[in-house]
Parts: structure tokens; C-alpha cells; sequence
């Protein structure tokens, strides 16, 4: 990012002062919502045994019977139970399309584990809750919803909108991930100026809006294998060298290891604006982070702090082990899965050395899972900006809009490998802690879901507009 782009991206933030709410707030039809939202809760899309071409085609069926033109609507099939939709509101065509992406599949839910049933939506005390009513139901139903809506005004924009609702972007290396298998098949259907995802979102506090976040960056993907190959034997002879054990000490090496603190343009933005919605220890630790500290001590409150670690290092942590064959033998093979989420300013062959350098054994193998998907981050875009900043304002008075980096990934890893930048923006908020999201017992607010789906109409609507420049 240049001086030129760091003090326009400065001033952008400083936008976001309270304003009144714009007369032009949109009137939509709240059932129309609702009853998308619940039909894509309801359809069951985990891999397991769920179906996002059942999905796709629900959302198709709302879109046709709204109006929009078959041809411009399509349900496009990778594999069994695996199907992506495409949908186009045809604007003038001043300017190339705005694409609005979300997966409509979801991480798996077990009834035994869960309060509830997480296929049957619910409204409790406030609160949708059901699989997927957040990651990422709650933007696909949005964009739906808000496309019906667009065609029932007759609103022509600039721009044509594409919504693309997408399969297995939950799994890390699938041939069935819908932002990856469009982009290498179908990209004329896709193609676009800029995308809107999620990887941004909104933060309650004390169940109030605290700070919003627009999401320009990700981490990258990248997991390895760890594996110690050993002869064997009977159980009842044991030796040194057992390979559990000398793949635990490794195991035990990494975990005591962390990567060197590296910031980005894009996290040391990231860090000058959260300071002031911060308490004073965690305040005072980001002034040392951004004067340049490497004192252990004075970084606490955010290496201790997990989401803040993430954002200022990469990290590796092991997720799953596997290891003998007999419970009467010693193991020939020992193996644990290490994941690896990379500052994307960071080569991955460069992580690759480190890891090994830590487990410090050469009988321990490091075996690249897959590859690294390198994903640059989204220049700045000041109209994105611009207009992302002000609906906050109007919608949230008070409340900081923070550039971010995801310590996850999203499907703007494709998008953005492929020249289309993208920015991870929802209006959604949430107590982070408690929302669910890939675990039990997913919810979210019912007037926050509502609201999301408004500043997303919105949001849309001014970008597919005719851009300031041209009139």
C-alpha cells in the first residue's frame, strides 16, 4: 500500500461520524426475507448427507418466481449433491458487474450435541438460531432477498449484479468448492469488478454495536503431515525410538515455538484504529506493537490474547494425530496434522523451514498437505470504502469501521488470486463469543440479522450506481 493509499484509506476512517439515518432507507417485504432465510436454514448442507444443488434450486425458484428471466438465472452442478447458483440483475452496463458471493453450505451439526434441532429454525428470546444462520446463510439469504427486491422497484443500475451462492467453501481442498470450480469453469459468469463476501462483520458489546470491520486480507491455507516411520515390534519389548514419543517430543517443541510478530499495511491499520475502542492495558500493549516492541512483556495482553495473536504472527497448531496398529505392538508410524495459517506477506517455503527448524528432528517428516492458495489482499478501493463508512455512520452512529484480516479463510482467497478484489463487509453483528458460528448452537439476533440485510441493500445499491467520477 502506497503513502498515497495509507493517508486516503486514514481519512476514509475518520468519515464514520454520526449522521442522520438517509430518508432513502430501503421499505422491504420482512416476510419475503424470512421465509428465504428459513427455507435455506431448513435445507440440511453439511457434506455429510446435506445438498447445496437442493439449495440452489430453492433459491432459483424464488428468483423466477419473483420475475428475474430464466436464462439469467442459473444452477450450475459439480458433482452429486454438490451445486452452485448464479443469478444476474442486468443493469446498463456503464460498468463492469458487481459480484455478491456467499456458500450455502455449512460446517457439520450433530442433534445429539446440540439444544435443538439445527436444521429447524428457531426464534427464541430474539434469536434465530439454527445451523447456518450466520456463516453464511444469513448473507445468501440477504442477497436473495435483496435481488427480488431491486427487481420489484424496476432500480436499472450501472452496473449488472451478480449473486453467486456457492458449495463446500467449508472444506479446505475441495474440487467442489463453488468460488473455486466457477473461476475455472464457468469465470464469464462470475467475472466482475469487485466482490462483496463475508469476513467482515460487526462486534456487540455488552450487546450494544462496538466496532465494524471490513475485511481486505486473509491468512493463507497451507497444512503439513508430521510423520515418524519405525520398525515396530512386540509391545512387550519396548526400546527408545518409539515413534509416538519421539513425535510427541516434536509436537511438544512446536507448541513452545512461536513465529516472529510481522505486520501488514493492512493489520497496522488494523491496530491504529482498535486502540481507542480498547481498554488501557491492551491499548498501551498495541503502542508498543506499532512503535515497533519486541519486548515479551509489554505484547501480553495480545499474544495472550488468541484473535489478536493471530493477527500479528503466523501459526501452526496441531489438530489431529494418528499413530500404531495393535495395541499389543509398537507403532510404525506415528502422524499428526499441523495447520498453518500464514501472513500473506510471508512466503509459505520460508513457514515451511521455520516448522521444521522447530520440531528440530530430521526422523520427523514435514509433508506439505495440498497447496498454499497465495491470495494477495484488496487494494484499498476508496468508493468501497466510502460508501461502507458512511451507511455505518447513518445506520450506527458512533461506531469505528476497522480494516481486517481474517485469521481464517473465506472464498475471497479464489476471487482475489484471480484479479477480482474483495471485501468482506456484512453490517452483521454479533457477540463473537457466543454467536456459535462452526460450533454448537449457532444464533444471532433477530433485529441484527434484519439490520445486516438492510445495509447490505443498500451498501449494494450505491456501489452499483454510477460511480462519483463519471457524472
Amino acid at each position: 500500500m502506497t503513502l498515497f493509499h495509507r493517508c486516503a484509506f486514514t481519512a476514509l476512517l475518520l468519515i464514520a461520524a454520526p449522521v442522520a439515518r438517509a430518508a432513502d432507507a430501503p421499505a422491504p417485504d420482512p416476510q419475503l426475507f424470512r421465509e428465504i432465510y428459513q427455507e435455506l436454514v431448513e435445507i440440511n448442507t453439511t457434506d455429510s448427507a446435506g445438498d447445496t444443488v437442493r439449495a440452489a434450486e430453492a433459491m432459483a425458484a424464488r428468483l423466477r418466481a419473483a420475475g428475474l428471466p430464466a436464462a439469467d438465472i442459473q444452477v450450475l452442478s459439480s458433482g452429486p449433491r454438490k451445486g452452485d447458483l448464479v443469478a444476474r440483475l442486468r443493469g446498463t452496463g456503464a460498468r463492469k458487474p458487481l459480484l455478491l458471493i456467499a456458500h450455502i453450505d455449512v460446517v457439520e451439526a450433530k442433534r445429539e450435541d446440540w439444544d435443538f434441532d439445527p436444521f429447524t429454525l428457531q426464534e427464541v428470546d430474539g434469536y434465530f438460531r439454527g445451523r447456518g444462520t450466520i456463516d453464511d446463510k444469513a448473507m445468501a439469504a440477504s442477497f436473495v432477498a435483496n435481488l427480488i427486491q431491486y427487481a420489484k422497484e424496476g432500480f436499472k443500475p450501472d452496473r449488472d449484479i451478480i449473486v453467486a451462492l456457492t458449495a463446500d467453501e467449508e472444506l479446505s481442498d475441495s474440487p467442489h468448492d463453488g468460488a473455486k470450480w466457477l473461476l475455472q469453469n464457468h469465470r464469464e459468469l462470475i467475472e466482475a469488478e469487485l466482490a462483496i463476501n463475508e469476513g467482515g462483520g460487526g462486534a456487540l458489546k455488552d450487546g450494544k454495536p462496538w466496532r465494524s470491520s471490513i475485511q481486505l486480507a486473509e491468512k493463507i491455507y497451507q497444512s503439513y503431515r508430521l510423520e515418524v516411520k519405525d520398525a515396530g515390534g512386540h509391545s512387550s519389548v519396548p526400546r527408545p525410538g518409539n515413534a509416538i514419543y519421539r513425535l510427541a517430543d516434536g509436537l511438544r517443541r512446536l507448541a513452545d515455538f512461536a513465529f516472529p510478530i510481522r505486520l501488514s499495511p493492512v493489520t497496522q491499520a488494523y491496530f491504529e484504529r482498535v486502540a481507542a475502542t480498547e481498554e488501557p492495558a491492551v491499548a498501551d500493549a498495541i503502542k508498543a506493537l506499532l512503535a515497533g516492541s519486541s519486548d515479551a512483556q509489554a505484547l501480553a495482553p495480545l499474544t495472550e490474547r488468541p484473535n489478536y495473536n493471530a493477527q500479528i504472527r503466523t501459526t501452526c497448531v496441531a489438530t489431529m494425530l494418528e499413530a500404531g496398529h495393535a495395541e499389543n505392538a509398537l507403532p510404525q508410524t506415528a502422524r499428526a496434522t499441523v495447520n498453518c495459517r500464514i501472513q500473506p506477506n510471508e512466503a509459505v517455503p520460508d513457514i515451511e523451514r521455520a516448522l521444521v527448524a522447530a520440531i528440530a528432528d530430521p526422523k520427523i517428516a514435514v509433508i506439505p498437505i495440498g497447496s498454499a492458495v497465495l491470495s494477495p489482499p484488496s487494494a484499498l478501493d476508496p468508493e468501497v470504502m466510502d460508501a461502507v463508512t458512511r451507511l455505518t455512520a447513518e445506520m450506527w452512529p458512533g461506531v469505528p469501521v476497522i480494516p481486517t484480516m481474517s485469521s481464517g479463510y473465506t472464498d475471497s482467497r479464489w476471487l482475489r488470486n484471480a484479479g477480482i478484489p474483495s471485501y468482506g463487509v456484512s453490517g452483521l453483528f454479533t457477540d463473537q463469543s457466543h454467536n456459535g458460528v462452526h460450533g454448537l448452537n449457532e444464533q444471532v439476533g433477530v433485529q441484527q440479522l434484519y439490520d445486516s440485510r438492510a445495509f447490505l441493500y443498500r451498501l449494494v445499491k450505491t456501489l452499483a450506481k454510477k460511480s462519483p467520477a463519471t457524472d
